[in-house]
């Protein structure tokens, strides 16, 4: 595949609390992924590089949007945050290319800006153990 822009994201989902996927991608403005390995640094004083091993996989998510109340938009899905405790599947997919942990959601912040604009940010990080995978 050749390079691209980030532009034309097919899906973005994620589970509300009753584990139904929403689409929500039209309300978020941006996001980040990350799927970090942890290391061990494994250097011998005979060393003059570092040596590591890898470990586990992790996954997190960042997402950012455009506050929306509307039936299966991203403020049904965040609102229960901080009430409920589910892992949720979000389901990322740019090009054909497809990323889909359980996510724990540890946070929805609300933010109003002094010209008006309300926005959100979720954090989600890996709930279920399963190495995160792109298909």
């Amino acid at each position: 595949m050749a390079k691209e822009s980030g532009l034309g994201w097919t899906t973005l989902s994620v589970d509300d609390s009753a584990g139904s996927p929403q689409a929500i991608k039209n309300d978020i403005t941006n996001l980040a992924i990350a799927t970090p390995r942890a290391v061990q640094d494994v250097t011998g004083i005979d060393k003059s590089a570092m040596e590591r091993l890898l470990l586990v996989a992790d996954a997190s998510f960042t997402l950012n949007g455009v506050f929306n109340d509307a039936a299966g938009a991203s403020h049904v899905v965040f609102k229960t945050v901080p009430s409920t405790s589910v892992a949720r599947t979000t389901t990322a997919t740019i090009s054909g290319q497809t990323l889909a942990p359980e996510l724990l959601f540890t946070d929805y912040q609300l933010n109003r800006s002094d010209s008006g604009e309300l926005t959100w940010s979720a954090p989600g990080v890996l709930a279920d153990g399963t190495v995160p995978a792109w298909s």
